[in-house]
């Protein structure tokens, strides 16, 4: 009888995931950050640290492309607030001038002043405060023009999000009952003077060949304002991370950078003439992607390219190798199944990454995902992994 009720004792103990076959958690393990088309930025170092030319660089990771000079891009719309309930200018050492959509002056905003605007159905409410006054609130508009002195410095607060201005012009306007705050600036060098999407401490043909890769991919999106951000481009790292006057004005290498620019003064790369189609990333697997294998467009010059640089954990100390630990309950909801007993590579590219990736549960019950939508909702780095439990 005690035995009987010892084994009735036993039966009643939860069993673990673990011991019921459910794993408590799976082990990805890879190398690279980003999709890996087009320019590898840490091979870009790698190479410039072996004595290549920007020259050298991007014929590399864009074969049968070409580099030439056009010394006049014209001007590029860059979106710095999207969708913004309000935003907020002030200026350290010069006044702004508050304008009508059609270049008429409203109001001066002195320096040590702020200008909000504040999105009011399908206008744009302007106020002025300045210390010691009373704010001063200006008749709203669906759209302002704003300037500022040559030299002066602005800084656009979004939401807590700031952006340093000292270039061009800022434009506000009502879209969908929000505002689209843009600037607009040369894209030679001006706009260039502000991406942020390599260290400026790197070897200058690491940065040369980023600069020349990021003022042909802001050339591509010049074709047509977008409705929904009255901008050619965002300024996230969704086209490409622009910081504005932050970037040049960073301690010791913020003119590196901007010299990285000057000497590469209207370069952009192109294909039988064209400008290309951009890509770049942190790093590989060792092998760059296919445009075709990653989105389904193929480009002659976006093809597979050797890149052993991204596997040096010198050069890549972060990415070189990786692993990450997805918990039981994430993976589950990734896949939308109740558990996951096993989950598997589906297919590779000729670059070894993943293409899609199949979950079984305890059920059998099987549910599979893109390796983009992969990634995404399990914050992955890269397509070349493996994964175990």
């Amino acid at each position: 009888m005690k035995r009987f009720l010892l084994v009735l004792a036993l039966l009643a103990i939860p069993v673990s995931a673990s011991a019921a076959g459910v794993p408590e958690r799976f082990y990805v393990t890879g190398s690279g950050f980003g999709h890996g088309v087009g320019l590898s930025q840490i091979g870009a170092k790698g190479l410039a640290l072996e004595g290549k030319s920007s020259t050298d660089i991007l014929n590399y990771y864009f074969p049968g492309t070409t580099i030439i000079t056009n010394p006049d891009l014209g001007n590029i719309r860059v979106n710095i607030a999207h969708a913004s309930t309000y935003v907020t200018l002030t200026n350290t050492n010069g006044t702004i001038t508050l304008n009508k959509s059609d270049g008429t002056s409203v109001a001066t905003v002195p320096a040590g002043s702020s200008l909000k605007l504040a999105a009011v159905t399908k206008v744009i409410s302007p106020t002025i405060s300045t210390p010691k006054q009373k704010p001063l609130v200006i008749p709203a508009a669906t759209g302002w023009n704003i300037t500022w002195e040559p030299g002066s410095i602005v800084v656009v607060n979004n939401g807590g999000a700031t952006t340093k201005l000292t270039y061009g012009e800022v434009n506000a306007k009502s879209v969908a009952n929000k505002i689209e705050l843009t600037t607009t600036m040369r894209l030679n060098d001006q706009y260039i003077y502000g991406i942020s999407e390599m260290p400026s401490s790197w070897p200058d043909a690491a940065m040369q060949a980023q600069v020349i890769a990021s003022r042909t991919y802001g050339l591509s999106r010049m074709g047509s304002i977008r409705k929904e951000c009255d901008c050619n481009i965002y300024n996230t790292k969704y086209d490409q991370n622009y910081a504005g006057y932050s970037k040049e004005s960073e301690a010791k290498f913020g003119a590196m950078w901007k010299s990285a620019v000057d000497a590469t003064a209207g370069q952009i790369i192109t294909y039988q003439g064209k400008p290309i189609s951009v890509y770049f990333s942190s790093s590989s697997g060792g092998v760059t992607q296919k445009a075709a294998d990653v989105w389904g467009t193929d480009f002659p010059y976006l093809t597979n390219v050797p890149d052993p640089w991204s596997l040096d954990i010198v050069l890549n100390p972060q990415y070189a190798h990786w692993m990450r630990v997805i918990s039981q309950s994430d993976i589950a909801k990734a896949f939308a199944l109740p558990d996951v007993v096993s989950v598997v590579i589906d297919a590779r590219t000729t670059s070894n990454s993943a293409i899609s990736l199949t979950a079984t549960s305890s059920s059998g019950a099987t549910s599979q995902l893109p390796v983009g939508v992969f990634k995404t909702k399990l914050l992955i780095p890269a397509s070349w992994f493996e994964i175990r439990s």
